[in-house]
């Protein structure tokens, strides 16, 4: 309740001003919070959410929305002609297998976590609000898990959109169910284990600088270049009858990890040299080295936001 205390001190009056006896000063105290606290999940749960709509440009400008939706439109509008094709022709296969679709559209999805990435997490250190999150009740695991698993989702929405069109497009072929239903499933495994490899991949390298454009830069470069170096290495291997080794060097890149995982566990077809993918024993192997970087990447991501809180 407003409490007026009138002034201790007289004012002299001049000409057209209001008499001193007039001046009120208003007490309206201080009232503290009393609604309900929503504690660490809300909080972790609302950054979820706000970095996941982000990763599309939901929230944001229009100019942020048109290259994510542009790039979603990129990975789907191939396999939506597949599936008239298949339509069409009467196929009883598609074309490209569920578990390859991601690797041929590796080069789609390494722009997108180009480009999504830094604005997850760059933004936040540029304009040191990282603080400002840690002043609330939330700490730095949370703030690494929900923005590891926003890009991650975001990610799995990138790939597993096409794969979705593609199931669709098999049953209105009238393809067998019971197998285009076990061959998508291998699908989404595959595609959730990029999306979780290529998000902290991405997070970590732009968690090194403020500077969106530099992340952008960084991440196109240890995507590509990782990529086109054991591609080249493999091919030489290959030509110089050296196909043993043609697995072991694939674990030095992502997407060859990936492609690795869906050809030797996943029952798909292989883009290495002479379609000599690792054997299935080498795929445990594979396996085992993904979900192992996964893991250090999230470690190197709470060790970063650490030091950054500090």
């Amino acid at each position: 309740m407003a409490v007026e205390h009138p002034t201790q001190h007289p004012v002299t009056e001049s000409a057209g001003s209001p008499s001193g006896d007039q001046t009120r000063i208003h007490d309206i105290g201080y009232r503290g919070y009393d609604g309900p606290r929503l504690g660490r999940s809300y909080a972790r749960l609302s950054l979820y959410s706000q970095s996941l709509r982000g990763a599309y440009g939901l929230g944001r400008s229009a100019k942020s929305k048109v290259l994510p939706m542009l790039l979603f439109a990129v990975m789907c509008v191939p396999a939506a002609i597949m599936v008239a094709v298949a339509v069409t022709t009467k196929a009883h296969e598609l074309p490209v297998p569920y578990s390859r679709y991601a690797i041929i559209m590796q080069a789609v999805i390494s722009l997108y976590v180009a480009s999504q990435a830094p604005q997850s997490v760059s933004r936040d250190l540029r304009f040191k609000t990282v603080p400002l999150y840690f002043s609330r009740p939330i700490e730095t695991a949370d703030y690494v898990l929900a923005k590891f698993a926003a890009l991650a989702s975001a990610l799995f929405v990138l790939t597993g959109g096409p794969l979705l069109v593609l199931y669709v497009g098999a049953l209105l072929a009238k393809m067998g169910v019971a197998h285009q239903s076990e061959k998508f499933g291998q699908g989404v495994v595959a595609v959730a284990l990029l999306s979780l490899l290529f998000a902290g991949i991405g997070l970590v390298i732009a968690s090194v600088t403020p500077r969106r454009g530099f992340g952008i830069a960084a991440v196109i470069a240890v995507m590509t270049i990782s990529y086109g170096a054991v591609s080249t290495l493999q091919a030489i291997a290959d030509s110089q009858g050296n196909s043993g080794a043609v697995p072991w060097i694939g674990l030095f890149s992502p997407v060859t990890l990936i492609d690795g995982i869906q050809s030797a566990l996943l029952g798909g077809a292989s883009s290495f040299p002479s379609g000599v993918g690792p054997s299935t024993g080498e795929g445990f192997v594979y396996l085992i080295v993904v979900l192992g970087l996964i893991a250090a990447c999230y470690g190197l991501l709470l060790r970063r936001y650490k030091k950054v809180s500090l």
